[in-house]
């Protein structure tokens, strides 16, 4: 298990929106790679792909509203050698141009990056039909996809440029609001591995995304409580790092995953799917359950959908009473 020093300072958090270490990655990857190109729909300034255009014009197409049609040129550029970035809200580029992701892009293993914006409730005011909450579900069951949900900007940026270097398709996951700066360039970062941020022995706190910072708040106030929660951030949900995950889960014997999604299908199923299999411990869900977004304040979008480090922490206390439970009944 690879241990990442986070050395936080909780009192003095910057915030920057994930989107803009996208537009950061894009940018950098069209300096390093003449074949990067990217595709906008209407909606370029607010998923910083206006970054790119403005730099390299010569390989910037804009598609307009048509998600379908924005995969599929995507799609026939990649046979050409380019590798296209795709870049749109995530509920309607995984909804809308779902099937030809599927058999366009993913059955034919295409070397198309795409890019799901304004990911998860934080959007706020713009609602349920621009919340992306189930893509990470309808991302990851397809073959071939790789699916990527970083932690924050600084991350983001380094999973665009991660994704620019690899062959076939990535899905990556980006909100619109200001989230907590919790990694600098410095921070290690590998598609596919899974970092430990905080040791722990009581419980893992298995998250993705925003619920990577809410949950190291969450094991900072649960330290008063003498309870050592062990904190993964799970960046990568597809590919899973199963080793780490599992050895997170033999070492505490007690896991709990966040994340800003429903959690049918999302990234805690699919920890949960690999735990039962080899090594089952009893387990707690944070993230949205069954139900649509609203529109609102992202801070109270937040609380009142059970997505902050208190609803972390009661989670906790509710899977470590599970164990102690599993353990009375095992004597």
């Amino acid at each position: 298990m690879r241990m990442v020093d986070l050395k936080l300072d909780f009192n003095n958090i910057q915030k920057k929106p994930t989107r803009d270490g996208y537009g950061e990655g894009l940018v950098e990857s069209g300096a390093k790679n003449p074949n990067v190109v990217a595709l906008g729909a209407d909606i370029t300034a607010s998923v910083r792909v206006d970054w790119f255009r403005d730099q390299y014009l010569d390989r910037f197409i804009s598609i307009g509203i048509a998600e379908q049609n924005q995969v599929g040129i995507a799609a026939g550029l990649s046979l050409t050698g380019k590798v296209p970035f795709v870049t749109n809200y995530g509920v309607f580029l995984a909804g809308r141009a779902w099937d030809q992701i599927r058999t366009t892009v993913c059955y034919a293993n295409l070397n198309v990056k795409l890019g799901g914006a304004h990911g998860g409730i934080s959007v706020g005011p713009d609602g349920a039909t621009h919340q992306a909450l189930e893509e990470i579900s309808i991302m990851r069951c397809l073959p071939n996809m790789k699916v990527v949900v970083p932690a924050d900007s600084n991350e983001t940026k380094k999973a665009t440029l991660a994704a620019a270097e690899i062959y076939g398709p990535v899905y990556i996951r980006f909100g619109r609001e200001k989230v907590p700066s919790i990694t600098n360039e410095d921070t290690p970062f590998e598609l596919g591995e899974a970092y430990c941020v905080r040791e722990g022995t009581d419980v893992a706190i298995i998250a993705c995304g925003v619920m990577v910072y809410e949950s190291l708040v969450a094991a900072e106030e649960l330290a008063k409580e003498g309870i050592r929660a062990m904190v993964i951030n799970n960046h990568t949900v597809k590919p899973l790092d199963a080793k780490t995950l599992i050895e997170a889960a033999r070492v505490t014997g007690a896991v709990v995953t966040a994340e800003e999604h429903q959690v049918a299908g999302g990234m805690g199923s699919a920890v949960l799917e690999l735990l039962a299999q080899s090594c089952p411990v009893p387990a707690k869900m944070v993230g949205v359950y069954d139900r649509f977004g609203e529109s609102g304040d992202p801070d109270v979008l937040m609380k009142e959908f059970g997505l902050t480090s208190v609803n972390v922490a009661d989670a906790v206390r509710e899977v470590l009473k599970m164990k102690k439970n599993a353990v009375n009944r095992e004597e």
